[in-house]
């Protein structure tokens, strides 16, 4: 007896069988996308479980196998401010807006170094991530995104030492901290927006590594960081509202300290720190396709 063909049955046989389960399990074909393609919020949200993890996986790797642990997220900013103290508080002579220097310029470091620290952190994520890369496939904008996440302790457990502070030099805290979390959002966009551009840059130009601890030295000294905004010229003040750091940093120092408001900073810096977020994204999903050919 010959073998029937597979939608071949036998007279009186009856209907056919439904097919078992492992032949009914549901197939999915990725292809490759063309050209520049808008971001897939809803591909991310499927993929929020591996966010968590990539986030509690850079946490721990942060403090894994530290003598100090979390008390290198207090000493950078503290050393810092000490530094900066001496040469711009105490040679310079720097304006402080009516308020001891060491708690002015500590108030901006802690969003600076927030900063920072998330934009190189996360121009080296995709090339610290080529094994999980070239093997399986999920969002890549999960690495850039999720390398935020150990900058951001950082920057809440350093936060605490300046409310401590606060209380030292009789500063009592204000309704403008109100503006915290909402001003943090802000750098968060910021950072992610020049993160993810040159992670995506560096998976592609390796020397993009060398120059980014270069720029973000260059960056903060554009940046009110050790100088408020009102040493900056009034005619060259539109030039330093373009950076999207200045106005947020402005503010936060603002915020904690309870020193007037620059609405307008604000608005800029925000709007800039948006649009730099969704020009990056736009250009990440564009050469993402790449990315396990070439890193």
């Amino acid at each position: 007896m010959g073998y029937m063909k597979p939608d071949e049955r036998m007279e009186g046989a009856g209907p056919a069988m439904p097919p078992r389960a492992s032949e009914a399990q549901r197939v999915t074909v990725i292809r490759p996308s063309r050209g520049w393609r808008s971001l897939d919020l809803a591909e991310l949200w499927r993929y929020r479980d591996l966010f968590g993890m990539l986030v509690e996986r850079d946490v721990k790797v942060r403090y894994k196998q530290t003598v100090l642990g979390s008390a290198w997220a207090i000493l950078q900013p503290v050393m810092t401010m000490v530094v900066f103290t001496v040469l711009f508080g105490q040679f310079a002579k720097m304006p402080s807006d009516g308020v001891p220097y060491p708690i002015f310029v500590y108030a901006a470091l802690l969003p600076w170094l927030f900063f920072a620290n998330s934009i190189t952190t996360a121009a080296n994520s995709l090339v610290g991530s080529s094994n999980l890369i070239s093997k399986v496939y999920f969002p890549r904008l999960l690495i850039p995104l999720s390398s935020i996440g150990a900058s951001l302790v950082d920057f809440a457990i350093a936060s605490s030492v300046l409310l401590v502070m606060m209380v030292y030099y009789g500063l009592g805290w204000s309704l403008n901290l109100l503006l915290v979390p909402f001003l943090t959002l802000g750098i968060i966009f910021a950072a992610l927006g020049v993160g993810t551009l040159l992670a995506a840059l560096n998976a592609s130009y390796r020397d993009f590594r060398y120059v980014v601890p270069f720029g973000v030295q260059l960056w903060m000294f554009v940046t009110p960081v050790a100088y408020p905004i009102s040493v900056v010229p009034e005619a060259w003040r539109w030039v330093i509202f373009l950076n999207p750091m200045t106005g947020l940093i402005d503010a936060m120092r603002a915020a904690f300290l309870g020193l007037p408001l620059n609405g307008s900073a604000i608005v800029v810096s925000l709007a800039v720190s948006v649009l730099l977020f969704a020009i990056a994204v736009a250009y990440f999903e564009r050469v993402e396709r790449g990315f396990a050919d070439v890193i």
